[in-house]
């Protein structure tokens, strides 16, 4: 029997050891972790201030396991339960949803500080069904307009993805103009085939004249830039466990600050502060 027709990413259809497998390919580590610091470049935010970042397909977490080494908190959606699977067996830090975002969101109003989305954005020009509400137009409308309404005013989302037509990039960008989004295309090493990448930019609020300012696309030598970053990737890797377990790396500051966050936005059952906050425990004998 031949495979059906992917309306899903790839990732959708693995079980749980090709998931496995998948996550601890390092080169696929190496990709997850550029596309990450470059996507969290284009999103800007303030230094040394503590955000609530949706990572859209998150997969197995790496891409937030760097979010979460750069002091962010996160939560993820993914559409395949395999990748999910791995994501608690590493116990990543954030908080997982298994959603399929053609169906578009159910987060309150102006819940993220930001949104981060690596090589997913594509699966949205697959039709799910023969249905005209299943058509890529009808889950790209889903899609942004219930992300922009989940975003905070003023915020950004970046997508790395690979379209593979102009005419791609523009229904994207119209329908994400249409929903309310600012912003457009960063193109990094347009010149190369190998290195190209396309990031989608987008905007919500902070005037027009802003929204219109984009980031500049990288040129140069991309193959020097990518080692380095995965340099630090390998670096923090360095802190983990032989089990795969992360070592706890936060301070207290670090966790009042997220605490504090989780407040903000509603979060229910968030301890109380106490000279105990951040402690550790001594092991039990």
């Amino acid at each position: 029997m031949s495979r059906p027709e992917l309306q899903a990413p790839p990732e959708f259809y693995y079980g749980d050891t090709e998931a496995k497998k998948y996550t601890q390919n390092t080169r696929n580590q190496q990709i997850q972790a550029d596309m990450t610091y470059r996507a969290l470049e284009l999103l800007n935010l303030p230094p040394e201030e503590p955000a609530y970042l949706l990572d859209i397909g998150c997969g197995s977490g790496l891409s937030g396991e760097i979010l979460d080494d750069e002091g962010y908190i996160w939560a993820g959606v993914d559409i395949a339960p395999s990748m999910l699977e791995v994501a608690l067996e590493r116990e990543v830090e954030g908080d997982l949803f298994l959603q399929d975002i053609g169906q578009g969101f159910g987060f309150r109003p102006g819940s993220f500080d930001g949104a981060i989305s690596i090589s997913v954005l594509q699966w949205l020009l697959n039709a799910e069904t023969s249905h005209p509400t299943s058509s890529p137009p009808h889950r790209l409308t889903r899609f942004f307009t219930t992300l922009h309404s989940a975003l905070r005013n003023p915020s950004r989302a970046v997508f790395q993805f690979y379209p593979s037509s102009d005419d791609q990039i523009q229904l994207i960008t119209s329908i994400a103009q249409k929903a309310g989004f600012g912003g457009g295309i960063v193109v990094d090493y347009p010149n190369s085939k190998k290195a190209r990448k396309v990031f989608l930019c987008l905007y919500v609020g902070g005037g027009g004249a802003v929204q219109q300012q984009l980031p500049k696309g990288l040129e140069g030598e991309e193959e020097e830039d990518s080692k380095a970053r995965f340099e630090r990737r390998r670096d923090r890797e360095r802190t983990k466990t032989k089990g795969g377990k992360r070592k706890s790396i936060k301070d207290k500051d670090w966790i009042l600050k997220k605490k504090e966050l989780y407040r903000k936005r509603g979060k229910e059952g968030v301890p109380r502060d106490s000279k105990y906050t951040a402690r550790k425990r001594k092991p039990v004998f």
